[in-house]
């Protein structure tokens, strides 16, 4: 497998980790770009643009982000706590009345960052038409009644995020979520990431599918019983919690990509990703600083921990970011960032000054710590070590 970039002197060795993905563990299309302190240090990229091999992967090529999107989501609340238009500690339906409902007057907003709302799963799957209606959607979320009282345990709100966010967006600023992350997020700096697709950047869009890795080609053991239980049990909040929507979105269609569900289907490039996260903790080549350092420490602050009621493993959490541990392995201790679902995976470690971004197209079972993406991050933390 031909791969294509460039890697500063130091970082041979991710390029040579990136290659192994593609002979090792079942890559079909990708895409890698680091940065540090704000300057591109790694950039590569190979494959096929589509899962089903159409097209050769372009250097502008983007990719459906799933759970990656949180991240930017996250990012749209912690700005307008940082410009003084959201207050952390505010109770969600101070801005959102009608979330009160059912016992939930309780929920602060930095209860909805940190997974501790209460509300992961929805009585009703909406169906995807439904999900992408923000004002059918909202309104099923405030009126559904909580797993556990706000603020008292945690469990991953796996797409009920989306509407979380997207609404306490609306609700604050009078406009969606896609079109605050457009002007606010992406336009200062210069990334490729969207929530709600634009026609006219379609065409730089592959195709993503399902891909099984090689028999010998993961980094992940076998999970525990009791989670491959909770996944096949169709009544346990974890299989609740990722069936929101059901049946589950077709996510190559035009419709849903144009969606703005800012829990799963943000869509953008390695570099886009990459840039994202360099933002959040300093000067970007080409672009604007978007968190103070307050605001990035705030972002990394641990704020959940342990057993998940939705993930079944230990999990950590700041406010909208995963943390380093068991279930988001990342650079350092001091790393925050988000994975997709089967694949993509941002972050940025303020230690290193370093900001990591992948995206690819063949969707791997786990929901976490993907083998691709961690070969990857391995790489470049043994650089790192080694430099």
């Amino acid at each position: 497998m031909a791969v294509n970039g460039t890697v500063a002197p130091g970082f041979e060795g991710v390029r040579t980790a990136f290659g192994e993905n593609f002979t090792a563990r079942g890559e079909r299309g990708a895409a890698l770009v680091v940065y540090r302190d704000g300057r591109r240090v790694i950039d590569l990229y190979a494959g096929t643009r589509d899962v089903d091999g159409g097209g050769a992967w372009q250097p502008d090529t983007a990719q459906i982000l799933r759970s990656g999107t949180k991240g930017i989501a996250a990012a749209a609340l912690l700005l307008l706590h940082q410009r003084g238009e959201l207050d952390l500690d505010a109770p969600v339906g101070s801005y959102w009345p009608e979330f009160k409902a059912h016992g939930k007057e309780d929920a602060l907003v930095r209860h909805v960052l940190a997974h501790r709302a209460g509300v992961p799963a929805l009585d009703h799957p909406l169906t995807p038409a439904e999900a992408a209606d923000q004002d059918l959607a909202a309104a099923a979320v405030a009126d559904q009644a909580p797993a556990w009282s706000p603020g008292t345990d945690h469990g991953y709100h796996a797409q009920t995020y989306s509407w979380l966010t997207a609404e306490l967006v609306r609700r604050t600023t009078g406009r969606s979520i896609g079109e605050y992350v457009a002007e606010q997020i992406a336009a200062p700096v210069g990334a490729d990431v969207w929530i709600g697709l634009p026609d006219g950047e379609a065409h730089r869009v592959g195709r993503v599918g399902p891909v099984e890795p090689p028999a010998t080609g993961g980094l992940r053991s076998r999970p525990k019983r009791a989670i491959v239980e909770a996944y096949e049990n169709p009544d346990s909040l974890t299989s609740r919690a990722f069936g929101t929507i059901a049946p589950s979105a077709d996510e190559n269609a035009p419709a849903y990509r144009a969606a703005q569900l800012p829990g799963s289907n943000g869509i953008g490039t390695a570099e886009g990703l990459a840039r994202f996260y360099a933002s959040l903790i300093g000067e970007v080549e080409g672009g604007a600083r978007l968190f103070t350092p307050e605001t990035a420490q705030l972002a990394r602050t641990e704020a959940s921990s342990g057993p998940d009621r939705v993930l079944i493993s230990p999990s950590r959490f700041g406010l909208g970011y995963m943390l380093h541990g068991v279930a988001s392995p990342l650079l350092s201790p001091n790393s925050f960032g988000h994975p997709g679902r089967g694949g993509a995976l941002g972050f940025a470690d303020p230690e290193s000054g370093l900001a990591f971004g992948y995206v690819t197209n063949g969707m791997q079972k786990g929901v976490t710590a993907d083998p691709r993406a961690q070969a990857l991050v391995k790489s470049v933390r043994e650089a790192l070590n080694a430099g």
